[in-house]
Order: structure tokens, then C-alpha cells, then sequence
């Protein structure tokens, strides 16, 4: 259970002094390292493989940090580690993060866009009369988890297209279930992070299937960011800088090379399978660099899509006050800005 829920990046750095020059891998060495306690948002997969990446490869540990980076129970639960001081940082979801600063005083804000869209979908099957059209779930069951990103956003998708609620029904589901009671037609369809769907094109081929995006029925939403809590912030801000350049450098390293990235996670779960991460992370790498990060760069955002995404929520969840941006994102410690828009 200690092996596959926690990582030391302190064991990574044998491996650090073969890739480091002889004089920086003895700096290194004499200066204690910062510990810095972060979060996924789920499961270990390829989506995050840049963080493994960057622990494997002494990014951390070059940067003077002692990294451990935790399996996570929900991009909204990560929200909530953060705030209550059990982690530093961790990997959150920005629509929920918004909603936490209209409901009060959280001490957590964004520091560096992960996802640059978040990846919802439902995913259906077509023999249920499931196609690429939403009218198409109309009526039909929704299998998702009780608190999820992609069900809680689901609104703002009903909002675009005008389509009455209740639209269909949502049949509460597990994580760990979700493929199984799509593949054995329980429901209709479920919802997904397009990436984790991974584990369900495993088991149905993609013929038989139909993934309706949010993004493509015109809810554009920044997705999981770099989240840090107000007392990182302010008693260490060089740690946080420090820790986002070592991890832009290694996301940099994955899309251009992601066997690099598909290895470090792999070492750290050695039963993921080569071929399912390798195409996960195909589909990971187009929400994380695209047109927008060929213009703001990686892990930047644009305010005026972060102002429309809390106008968005605001609206949805019937918020009495919204927060302003500054609020919700800390732009100060972000790393120089890489433009890049997801080419290999």
C-alpha cells in the first residue's frame, strides 16, 4: 500500500546524478532538499506522466525539492486536500476551485494550467441509439460518480444547447464500476475524462461507441490545474516557482518524447499496461497543448476564457457573488512561457 501511494523523489536521485553535470550534481547534493507534499487528481496514469517524468529525471531534486506525489480521490477532492493543509499542492479541478471562492474564504488558488481543456465527454454506446448528437441522450441513463467534475458541469452543456432538464437520468456510479456497466448495458452511457475512457476502448472497440465532448457542443473550460495553498504561497513562493519549472520542463521533455514520460510512470506502476498508456497519453497531449498554448504558452491562460468560465459557473450553480480572476488564478509564479501547441 506505501509503495503505490507514495513517491520520494529522494530515490530518484542516484538516477539524477547519472543525468546531472558532475558540479551541479554536488551543489545539489549539499543542500537539503525542500519536502513539497502534492496531490493528483486520480489514479497514477499516463495523464500525469510529467510529473513522474520529472522526478525520475532529478527536475525536483535539481530545484532543491523532496516531492511526493500522492494518488488522488477526484479532481474535486483535491481542492479540499490543498485547502486543509494536508498537501502543498496538488492537481485540481478550475470549475470547482471557482465555486469554492464564491461559497467563502478558500485559502487554495491556480498556478499553472494543466489541462488548457478540460476533457469531459459522455461516451455511449450506439446499438442503445447513442450517436454524436446530444439530442441523442435524451431519455437515456447516464451512468457517473456523485461528485464529479464532468456530471457538475453538465449543466453549462444543457445551458449552450437548450436542452430542458432533466435530460436524462443519472444512474450514481463508482469510478471502478463505470466500464463494467457500460460494457454489460446496464446504462446507456457514462461520463468521462476523454482520457481516462482509455480502460472502455480496452474492452468495447471504438466503432461500437459515440464520445460527445463539451468542447465540441461549445462549453469551453479551462480543466485541472497546478493548485497551491495560500500559506505555500506566501511563506514559500521560490518553492512553488521552483516546482512548476521543474515540471514545465519535464511536460516540455513528454511532448517531445513520450516514451521518456510513459517509462518514469510505468516505473512507479509497473501493471500499467505499455500500449493502453501510450494511447491515453495521445489523447492527454491534445488538451494540455493546443492552439491556445501555441499563443499564451503551456500552462498560461487566457483571462478573457477564465472570465467567460466563471460567468459560466456563476450562472450554473447559481452563485450569488462571483470571484474576480485573481482570485480563482495567481499568475506571479508562473515559469517562462513555453509556446507550444502539441506537435511531437
Amino acid at each position: 500500500m506505501q509503495r503505490r501511494h507514495f513517491l520520494r523523489t529522494a530515490t530518484c536521485l542516484s538516477s539524477a546524478a547519472a543525468l546531472l553535470p558532475a558540479s551541479s550534481w554536488a551543489q545539489t547534493g549539499k543542500k537539503e532538499l525542500v519536502p513539497v507534499k502534492f496531490t493528483l487528481d486520480f489514479k497514477v496514469t499516463s495523464q500525469t506522466s510529467p510529473f513522474f517524468l520529472a522526478a525520475s529525471k532529478g527536475y525536483y531534486a535539481a530545484e532543491g525539492l523532496d516531492v511526493q506525489i500522492d494518488v488522488g480521490a477526484g479532481s474535486v477532492a483535491s481542492i479540499t486536500r490543498v485547502a486543509s493543509g494536508a498537501y502543498d499542492m496538488g492537481l485540481g479541478d478550475i470549475s470547482s476551485l471557482i465555486e469554492a471562492h464564491a461559497s467563502g474564504t478558500m485559502p487554495v488558488q491556480a498556478v499553472y494550467q494543466y489541462y488548457n481543456r478540460a476533457p469531459f465527454t459522455i461516451i455511449g454506446r450506439k446499438d442503445k441509439g447513442i450517436t454524436t448528437s446530444l439530442a441523442s441522450l435524451k431519455g437515456k441513463k447516464v451512468a457517473a460518480a456523485a461528485v464529479e467534475a464532468t456530471r457538475r458541469c453538465w449543466p453549462m452543456v444543457a445551458d449552450q444547447q437548450k436542452l430542458a432538464e432533466p435530460f436524462f437520468d443519472w444512474v450514481t456510479t463508482d469510478f471502478s464500476a463505470r466500464d463494467n456497466v457500460v460494457v454489460r448495458g446496464d446504462v446507456d452511457a457514462a461520463t468521462y475524462f476523454h482520457d481516462s475512457a482509455i480502460s472502455l476502448f480496452m474492452r468495447m472497440p471504438l466503432e461500437q461507441l459515440s464520445v460527445l465532448s463539451y468542447a465540441d457542443a461549445g462549453v469551453h473550460l479551462y480543466g485541472n490545474a497546478v493548485l497551491a495553498s495560500s500559506k505555500m504561497l506566501a511563506e514559500k513562493p521560490e518553492v512553488v516557482r521552483a516546482f512548476l519549472r521543474a515540471t514545465q520542463r519535464a511536460l516540455v521533455d513528454a511532448l517531445a518524447n513520450p516514451e521518456a514520460a510513459l517509462a518514469a510512470v510505468r516505473a512507479r506502476e509497473p501493471l500499467l499496461r505499455a500500449d493502453q498508456e501510450s494511447a491515453r497519453w495521445a489523447i492527454t497531449r491534445t488538451y494540455l497543448a493546443n492552439a491556445e498554448t501555441a499563443r499564451v504558452g503551456l500552462g498560461h491562460i487566457d483571462p478573457a476564457v477564465l472570465t467567460q468560465q466563471i460567468a459560466q459557473v456563476g450562472k450554473t450553480f447559481a452563485l450569488k457573488q462571483l470571484p474576480a480572476t485573481e482570485q480563482v488564478w495567481n499568475t506571479a509564479f508562473l515559469p517562462a512561457a513555453v509556446k507550444h501547441g502539441g506537435a511531437a
